[in-house]
């Protein structure tokens, strides 16, 4: 099953915006904090040319870098459509 995947640091103002966004189109996500967690550290570097550029979201094969709540949206419309808010 997919899941959209949410990469996040404390205190990134972007990812507060993102976050805020996805909420608010009601699109459930797990978040994870690459500070914590040195796998979620790497999943990041490895998708966005060795930085650790947050937010990154992940769905399905999809990777996307500072994406707009409308592109995460977009990417799970084609990689786990089921996964899309009703409405």
């Amino acid at each position: 099953m997919s899941e959209v995947v949410f990469y996040t640091r404390p205190g990134c103002p972007f990812c507060t915006m993102l976050r805020a966004d996805l909420q608010r189109r009601g699109l459930a996500f797990r978040e994870r904090d690459i500070w914590e967690d040195p796998d979620a550290a790497a999943a990041v570097r490895a998708a966005a040319g060795g930085n650790e550029t947050v937010p990154t979201v992940n769905v399905g094969s999809r990777w996307m870098v500072n994406p707009s709540g409308k592109e995460v949206l977009a990417a799970v419309a084609d990689q786990a459509p089921e996964l899309l808010p009703e409405g």
